[in-house]
């Protein structure tokens, strides 16, 4: 017997919005200017103006190092009259994937040439006690809407990982939902994602279908020949960027000479491209990649104790598998190690993809 859903995605998403909307009087969407920040902004759009809910609060966090087409979108979306922008342009901390020497981007540094200006309007002073990119969301919470209940709503999808799948359908966040976060449960503060079980072609269709304006740097990367995805508009230096730098020369020249200006080792992981990346094949001088593996962590991460700290993860994730996806780990570790992976969030795909090999699998089954 076949069973049908008496929805799509897109009308899901819009009955969950609205029930944000019921549930929380200070609604703010995420915007990073990518395709599924486009889905949010413009589904929260419908919603808040059938609700008398306008403007709506647009979040932003500028890492300087942004695609001129990210940004060209971004002040777009500020300028929409539906709209009341929050533009953060503030001295933080971004990981620089592409130098051992200079493993970090102090955005926004004060006395430095920055990439570009600063937007006229933006919040350009640092108030809220970090310097990380993840920890300022709920900061800005904590400091402007420390007794509202604050939701958050973000474009994030089940398909694009098996970890986030199991964390946005396996957990209750809030009144039976699963499909969210919990940022501060006392001073009811949470994110949620409406579109969490939308497929990209999902995502195109309803761009698409509703004439919805989007970044131009996906045009460019569709000529280039990049697949669908894997087209990333977020800064170009961090780990799971880095790809971007083959071609970013070719799709936006300057804004790729006024990287190279600012952040040391643009330009060589740009010219390396694989062989910056990953090597495919092992130096002659080394016996094996385990010994490879072993001369990068000594030789490229020059902090003792971040060494130590990822000398520590690498052992453990040794002795979790098994003698046949132990080279496909090291690589996976030979990456961490060159990008400057210090928290190796690489390998969290590494162990989504490579379970079974686990040495302990089948007893992990059982209990």
């Amino acid at each position: 017997m076949k069973m049908f859903l008496d929805q799509n995605v897109y009308e899901a998403g819009l009955e969950r919005i609205n029930w944000i909307f019921d549930e929380f009087p200070n609604v703010i969407v995420n915007s990073s200017g990518g395709k599924d920040s486009t889905i949010i902004l413009n589904l929260a759009l419908q919603v808040a103006s059938e609700r008398g809910r306008l403007p709506l609060k647009v979040f932003f966090i500028d890492q300087e190092a942004e695609w001129f087409s990210v940004i060209d979108y971004m002040r777009l979306t500020m300028a929409d009259p539906r709209v009341e922008p929050i533009w953060l342009q503030l001295p933080m901390q971004i990981s620089n994937a592409s130098s051992t020497y200079e493993p970090w981007l102090q955005c926004w540094e004060p006395g430095k040439e920055w990439i570009r200006e600063k937007e006229t309007f933006s919040v350009k002073e640092n108030v809220y006690g970090t310097k990380r990119f993840a920890a300022l969301f709920q900061a800005y919470n904590e400091v402007h809407f420390p007794d509202v209940p604050t939701c958050r709503i973000a474009g994030v999808r089940c398909e694009e990982s098996p970890q986030r799948q199991m964390g946005l359908t396996a957990y209750e966040t809030y009144k039976g939902r699963t499909w969210g976060k919990k940022e501060n449960v006392k001073r009811k503060h949470y994110t949620f994602y409406p579109i969490y079980d939308w497929s990209y072609t999902d995502v195109w269709k309803a761009i698409h279908d509703n004439g919805w304006p989007y970044c131009k740097l996906y045009d460019y990367l569709f000529k280039y020949g990049t697949p669908a995805r894997q087209m990333r508009v977020s800064n170009v230096h961090h780990q799971t960027a880095m790809k971007s730098l083959f071609h970013l020369q070719e799709i936006e020249r300057e804004f790729w000479n006024r990287l190279t200006k600012r952040i040391r080792g643009i330009n060589t992981a740009g010219h390396l491209q694989w062989d910056f990346y990953a090597p495919k094949e092992l130096p002659f001088m080394f016996n094996d990649w385990r010994e490879y593996r072993d001369h990068l962590l000594e030789t490229l991460v020059t902090d003792p104790e971040v060494r130590e700290r990822m000398r520590d993860q690498i052992h453990r994730q040794d002795d979790l598998y098994v003698e046949e996806a132990q080279r496909d780990l090291i690589k996976a570790e030979i990456k961490a190690i060159v990008t400057n992976d210090y928290f190796m969030e690489k390998l969290s795909g590494f162990a989504a993809s490579h379970g079974r090999l686990l040495k302990n699998y089948g007893k992990r089954a059982r209990d």
